[in-house]
């Protein structure tokens, strides 16, 4: 009897709680959360949503969690159909250990999704945050998100490239990259560090995500990433930051909201420096627009070559003797000029003299790239007949031409042509060093429409040796596109990588990071396709552009570094419409800086890369 009485007592207590605000109660079921959502609840209009740029007090979870909840539901009367949170939204970032986080976890679902799941429920909206998370049966703490909707808990993300701070306290992340179904599209979550390698936004695309929710805890580089992370796989971010600091770390807030073409649709205020630190939250708008779920940028997921990727499984470091360990200074010069279409003579003129002018330039020039297709021009409105006359074996006229001028000029060059190679024709780069000697020869993998009408597939994706430069991966136009190219380029230890390229504008797009966000200013015309190589593969990346023809082509040939975002080096753009050789000077390796290529293979988890290299 007096067992039922304390019972009831508990009840009324509970009940009592829930009527003056925030309770730790009950949680909802996977069961719950997990009903099928049918086509007649999708939306198909418009919508709203929300990134909240809230700044939690360390150690005040339940404090935290009742100001978070007041905050989203705000967001909710606005109308807003998602909110994301910053990670670890309920508690603050910074911890030393295991013991500092202990009295702050909750499970997930647990007693902190059940709160918002109540909002969520009540406004028919959904809400994405950050929290520590304990695992039940291992006790093992996680840095999490959740997912919380109208229909209850709907799933979790766990960090799978975490930051050394948490690295202290929590495990590596042990999911994957689930993508969930809601009534506003396909949701998937990355936190923070993540975004730094691209195969975790591309686990989520390959998926189908329409949206990707990013709570963040940043200073500068996470944030960054974001634009190229949304074009690569045609989904929106909305990306929720914090703008203060914290036990001496300063997040910049810049929380934004990023559509599949990459484009800034809106983003709050950004703050470089402690004194600017803003406590208050603040709550971004932006228009979601379900039309926009079925986009070019998707049509890209599905040129992937699963089978080319094998190599992102490999984790070599940190024995790989097989790397350079040497930097090489090394003097490039991009050669961007207008092509006449199918004249090999006058555009082999236009090498030659540009190359002369590189050189009187920088007596030091040991690097050239070409663009692509370079003593033809492109080939897209040439009947493939037209295109066979025009070809060559890789040791042809064109080749010795090239040859000749890297003896006499004494650099290596990076050139590409229509090969013709048995009874299949390809559209082929070739790298000759100072010597004249061929040191290898790729053959692009990622074809375009006009490609496919004459050109065959490669089937490799290569890394060239050379004493002067060091290792030199090539990637030519369109493969820039796929994030898995560059990134086998990064396992293959790659110190440059050379793009030629053939562009008007048909990926990719002019970068629209806030510029305060990069300590070296990223110059006008920078390419968001092209420095997502070069950061993402931490190899400092060449490109070689045509300008001018009804074609349209766009030059911007370029230098993209390996963090200019700390300011440790400098992108370099040229014009847009100007023949012209840009030279551009850099040092490989960078072994001292805080983040590199030995860092970044050592810090991949590519155990759960594997849907990346599987068939479609």
């Amino acid at each position: 009897m007096q067992s039922k009485k304390l019972v009831s007592i508990l009840t009324l207590l509970v009940l009592v709680v829930g009527l003056v605000g925030y309770q730790w109660s009950k949680p909802y079921s996977t069961a719950e959360a997990k009903g099928k959502i049918t086509q007649k609840d999708m939306v198909s209009s418009p919508f709203k949503v929300a990134s909240v740029q809230f700044n939690p007090i360390l150690n005040e979870r339940d404090k935290n969690i009742e100001e978070l909840l007041k905050v989203t539901e705000q967001a909710f009367k606005e109308g807003a159909r998602l909110v994301v949170a910053p990670e670890m939204a309920t508690t603050g970032y910074y911890y030393a250990n295991r013991e500092a986080i202990k009295p702050f976890v909750d499970t997930i679902p647990g007693k902190t999704t059940a709160a918002f799941a109540k909002l969520a429920k009540k406004y028919n909206s959904y809400v994405v945050f950050g929290m520590p998370e304990v695992d039940g049966k291992t006790d093992l703490y996680y840095n999490s998100a959740a997912l919380v909707g109208p229909e209850g808990y709907v799933g979790k993300y766990r960090k799978t490239q975490m930051w050394e701070t948490e690295m202290h306290w929590g495990a590596w992340g042990d999911l994957g990259v689930p993508v969930f179904d809601t009534k506003i599209g396909k949701i998937a979550i990355n936190i923070c560090m993540d975004s730094a390698y691209s195969e975790t936004a591309r686990l989520a695309g390959i998926q189908g995500a329409d949206i990707l929710a990013f709570p963040t805890n940043s200073s500068a580089q996470a944030i960054s990433a974001l634009p190229a992370r949304a074009q690569q796989n045609g989904m929106y971010v909305v990306s929720a930051n914090r703008s203060n600091t914290e036990v001496g770390f300063h997040m910049i807030g810049g929380s934004a909201i990023w559509s599949p073409e990459g484009d800034k649709l809106a983003e709050a205020k950004v703050v470089m420096t402690e004194s600017e630190d803003i406590d208050e939250p603040t709550i971004t708008y932006a228009t979601i627009d379900p039309k926009n779920f079925d986009n070019k940028n998707k049509e890209y997921l599905e040129g992937r070559r699963p089978e080319l990727y094998k190599d992102l499984m490999l984790t070599v470091a940190p024995w790989d003797y097989t790397k350079n360990t040497t930097p090489h200074d090394v003097v490039a010069a991009a050669l961007q000029y207008e092509p006449v279409i199918g004249n090999k003579e006058k555009n082999k003129e236009k090498i030659e003299r540009l190359i002369k002018e590189a050189k009187l330039k920088d007596s030091k020039l040991n690097l050239v790239v070409l663009p692509e297709l370079s003593s033809t021009g492109p080939v897209n409105n040439l009947h493939k007949n037209e295109i066979k006359k025009l070809a060559e074996e890789a040791n042809g006229e064109t080749t010795q031409f090239i040859a000749k001028l890297a003896k006499e000029y004494q650099v290596s060059i990076v050139f590409g042509m229509v090969e013709q190679e048995n009874n299949h024709l390809f559209n082929t780069a070739i790298l000759i060093s100072e010597d004249g000697q061929t040191v290898g020869k790729y053959q692009k993998t990622h074809l375009n429409k006009s490609d496919k009408k004459w050109a065959k597939e490669g089937s490799t994706l290569s890394v060239f040796e050379t004493k002067s430069l060091g290792k030199i991966g090539v990637l030519l136009g369109e493969d820039a596109q796929y994030p898995e190219a560059s990134s086998v380029l990064a396992v293959k230890r790659a110190d440059i990588i050379a793009i030629p390229s053939a562009w008007n504008g048909q990926y990719g797009g002019e970068m629209q990071i806030n510029k305060t966000v990069s300590a070296n200013t990223y110059p006008e015309g920078s390419m968001v396709t092209w420095d997502a190589v070069a950061i993402g593969a931490q190899a400092y990346t060449v490109v070689a552009n045509y300008v001018g023809t009804k074609e349209e082509y766009a030059g911007r040939s370029s230098l993209y570094t390996l963090d200019p975002l700390y300011a440790l080096d400098q992108p370099v753009v040229a014009s847009a419409n100007k023949e012209e050789a840009l030279i551009v000077k850099f040092k490989t390796i960078q072994p001292d800086a805080w983040f590199n290529q030995e860092l970044l293979i050592l810090s991949r988890q590519p155990a759960y890369f594997k849907p990346l290299i599987q068939e479609n």
